[in-house]
């Protein structure tokens, strides 16, 4: 898989000040990007590191039916607290179906089907997402290892896969709120995410 590098400038967030990285993957056409604080190649350390998957509705629009939106911001802060970090934020809504069909599968919940389920009733498994495209973006930012903030034991397994070595998994409690609590208890019962 090859990306291509298309611009880098800066992101104030009240987190602090990213350099944000824009990519395009040459074979699909999607557009990924990195948000890196900090110098990535003044410590020996392992970097704090979040493979953060596009979720509109609950990062821009605030939704309560997941805890994406709660999980990018307690990265962005834990990576503020610790000085220097790396988000890569993939383009994969609706872990990979796409905008529209998250929201059909939305509607299938709202009928009573869990979120696997409703994923598969449209055709699709339960998790679509595809990480092949984290290894060219931390070659060209320099970066072997990291502290993986996840509660994604398949996240772990993709970087590894690809050769990144993940040092430590920092999990990642924070978003839990009664409109997502099934959908948290199925995401740890029918695809072994941790709580």
């Amino acid at each position: 898989m090859s990306i291509k590098f298309v611009a880098r400038t800066v992101l104030p967030t009240e987190w602090g000040k990213f350099d944000i990285f824009g990519f395009e993957d040459d074979e699909t056409g999607k557009e990924h990007l990195a948000l890196a604080l900090g110098d990535l190649k003044s410590s020996n350390d392992p970097l704090i590191c979040r493979v953060h998957s596009e979720c509109l509705t609950g990062d821009a629009l605030g939704s309560l039916r997941c805890d994406c939106g709660s999980q990018l911001q307690y990265a962005m802060q834990s990576i503020g607290e610790a000085g220097s970090g790396l988000i890569l934020y993939l383009r994969q809504e609706g872990r990979g179906i796409g905008l529209l069909n998250k929201l059909r599968a939305y509607a299938l919940q709202d009928e009573g089907a869990d979120t696997v389920e409703a994923n598969v009733a449209l055709g699709f498994s339960a998790d679509e997402r595809d990480y092949q495209v984290c290894q060219p973006i931390l070659k060209f930012l320099e970066v072997a290892q990291v502290r993986l903030l996840t509660n994604n034991p398949k996240k772990v397994e993709a970087l590894e896969a690809l050769g990144v070595e993940v040092t430590e998994v920092l999990p990642v409690h924070t978003g839990e709120n009664p409109h997502n609590e099934k959908y948290l208890s199925i995401k740890a019962e029918k695809m072994g995410h941790w709580r």
